[in-house]
């Protein structure tokens, strides 16, 4: 045995200090290798849509209604299976509810016995496919004994039953029924989802980014394939103010002003003030924020003030942008300087490619024509103080903190190949060469350096050299062309509000796009980033899947999968439904289609559920146990160091010590 192996040995043994402590230990690996794979859930693009994100986080993509019919069956009817599913979503807001119906303590106390049987039942189903000691680790601590009792005692057992019977009486008598119950439900939710992956795309649109990122800085395990729009989010908190100017502009797009002030504390009364001074006089039309009429909770004079500011952030965001692109000529992004293109007297612009276009609107008091890029006095204090909001913000650096720690810009798991949109290709389908500070890569290469720079533009101190680089590129991967979290000719934001021409609203789409449907394209990447296994797939999203024009998620022969179903309310009418969740449990994958959420009072009052429909995508003959996993070819490791510390005891090359 090796000088290398016996000292790893040495370090082994002291926490399996003898030859009991090891073989027990290789007993249990083997034992979780013969247990069925958990479940992941695959989602992305949830762009702020918290009610929906938590819905279906709480109902497993339905999976929790299927634990409830696997119990009980024909045994409850369709009202109760729906009270108990909606009694584990939403434990608190549903006792609250139940408790004003139930007046008598004798009818409350009723409910509570036969639904905290009912909650065990479904509890146990939902942990069958874990180990003991997992369980144990997932329990609440302060009824962490009471719940092990419970989970592994049966009731059927004459000696047991009163046994069982008297832990919930007393549960109930010491008025922790309630408290029992929310850990109970919370467990239930733990327990269907054993992995999130999250494949980008938190931020933005929706009204509650901060909110779902509050979800999932606390939850169990998750990772995180970082999308354009998170990107943005981490340029803003690591001070790039055109990240910031795109923020806020989206959100005032959107009028999700409450995710900015109330969820990060950012100072928006600078801009307001500037703004309906600078267009008092201007109705502001093109700029009125995308609200739905039963969500809008704006008056008439806030919306105005948010169409205002609105177009004074899209102004300064464009001259923003025209000093990074000039400061990094490699960027190739002269073509989104349209500013000094306009024609003021005319109220037109010539663009790019030559032709002249009437603009819609052409009242630009900041702009100055002489010297259309240059920030005002006012705009750049104004700007001064949204920076100083933006880095000093305590939520959104540990928000922030939370992508670093838990994402990157790809994943292998499984044999699955995870990352938010593009791996950019030539159009004969070989890896593109993208330069980058004087050099190329590709492919694999490609993502790791992004995933660096991204990280030194937030991590890295002040006066280190690489630091204004990598800030300004975080940008660039908001929109630049070779971007891989992008990968579009342009982003048309200038001439989605100026232009009414939409052939100028086209962004066209990098080769990925199409020769994604090419199996022998998704081979070559999943080649690339060393994806093995005999069943593989690359899984992504950030361009919403068709399904109203009958576009198919699963393309190139099933080697791909395409979620972005349209969690956005921007995108049901483009998609045609509320988004995809994809599944892969131990007998395969399922494609989970869902329709709009109405809202979480709906579903606690009256048990409304996300009208789902699930697609088989793949499904295996034989079931996927824990050792087909990468998790189980890691305690094959571990089981194999194992025996070989069992050796050296057995040998004398190690002294067994007791514990």
């Amino acid at each position: 045995m090796e000088n290398a192996d016996i000292k790893y040995l040495k370090v082994l043994a002291t926490q399996y200090p003898n030859i009991a402590a090891a073989a027990t230990e290789i007993v249990n690996l083997k034992a979780i290798l013969s247990l069925p794979k958990a479940t992941e859930h695959f989602i992305t693009d949830v762009h702020g849509e918290y009610e929906q994100f938590r819905h279906v986080m709480c109902n497993g993509s339905g999976a929790v209604q299927r634990k409830i019919e696997d119990e009980f069956g024909s045994s409850l009817g369709i009202p109760e299976k729906r009270t108990l599913a909606t009694l584990i979503y939403y434990p608190e807001l549903k006792i609250k509810q139940i408790e004003g119906k139930l007046t008598q303590r004798e009818n409350l106390e009723d409910w509570y016995k036969v639904t905290i049987f009912r909650l065990i039942r479904v509890c146990k189903n939902a942990s069958s496919k874990y180990t003991r000691s997992k369980v144990r680790k997932s329990l609440p601590k302060e009824f962490s004994y009471i719940i092990q009792e419970l989970l592994h005692e049966n009731s059927m057992v004459p000696n047991k039953q009163a046994y069982i019977n008297v832990i919930i009486s007393t549960i109930i008598s010491t008025r922790r029924a309630d408290d029992f119950i929310i850990a109970l439900c919370n467990l239930i939710q733990r327990l269907t989802i054993d992995t999130l992956h999250v494949l980008g795309d938190i931020f933005d649109r929706g009204p509650a980014p901060h909110r779902i990122m509050d979800i999932l800085c606390d939850y169990h395990n998750f990772d995180v394939q970082w999308g354009n729009h998170d990107i943005l989010w981490m340029g803003a908190a690591a001070g790039n103010d055109c990240c910031m100017a795109n923020v806020l502009r989206l959100a005032m797009r959107y009028g999700n002003l409450a995710a900015l002030e109330d969820g990060y504390g950012i100072n928006l009364l600078p801009l307001a003030t500037f703004a309906m001074e600078t267009y008092a006089d201007d109705p502001c039309t093109l700029f009125g924020p995308k609200v739905e009429k039963e969500d809008c909770t704006y008056n008439a004079k806030t919306l105005r003030m948010i169409g205002q500011m609105h177009k004074a952030i899209s102004v300064i965001q464009f001259k923003l942008e025209a000093e990074i692109i000039r400061r990094r000529p490699d960027f190739e992004m002269d073509d989104r300087m349209l500013l000094h293109r306009i024609d003021f007297e005319r109220k037109t612009i010539t663009m790019p490619n030559g032709k002249e276009y009437e603009l819609k609107d052409s009242f630009l008091p900041t702009v100055d024509p002489a010297d259309p890029y240059k920030l005002t006095d006012e705009e750049r204090e104004i700007m001064n103080k949204l920076h100083r909001s933006f880095v000093s913000s305590e939520k959104l650096k540990k928000h922030i903190r939370c992508l670093f720690r838990y994402g990157c810009m790809y994943t292998v798991s499984n044999s699955n190949l995870l990352f938010h949109a593009s791996i950019p290709l030539n159009a004969d389908g070989t890896l593109k060469d993208v330069s980058i500070a004087g050099k190329t890569y590709k492919g694999k290469a490609l993502l790791e350096k992004v995933g660096h720079l991204i990280r030194t533009a937030f991590f890295a101190e002040e006066d280190n050299e690489d630091r204004p680089f990598a800030v300004d590129y975080v940008w660039y991967l908001w929109c630049g062309k070779d971007s891989p979290a992008f990968d579009k000719d342009k982003m048309a934001t200038f001439e989605r509000y100026f232009l009414k021409e939409k052939e100028l609203h086209k962004e066209v789409k990098g080769h990925y796009y199409s020769l994604r449907n090419e199996e022998k394209v998704c081979d070559m990447l999943l080649d690339e980033f060393g994806v093995i296994g005999t069943h593989r797939h690359i899984i992504n999203g950030h361009v919403p899947v068709k399904t109203i024009q009958g576009e198919n998620p699963i393309k190139a022969n099933g080697k791909m999968m395409v979620i972005d179903g349209g969690f956005s309310k921007a995108y049901h009418s483009e998609t045609g439904i509320a988004g995809y969740t994809l599944v892969y449990h131990s007998r395969g994958f399922q494609l989970v289609q869902h329709e709009p959420f109405t809202s979480m009072q709906k579903a606690i009052e009256e048990g409304q559920d996300i009208k789902s429909s699930t697609q088989i995508v793949e499904m295996s003959t034989q079931r996927m146990m824990v050792k087909d996993t990468d998790k189980g070819r890691e305690l094959v490791t571990q089981i194999n160091d194992l025996k070989k510390l069992l050796m050296a005891y057995r040998t004398g090359l190690i002294k067994e010590k007791s514990i």
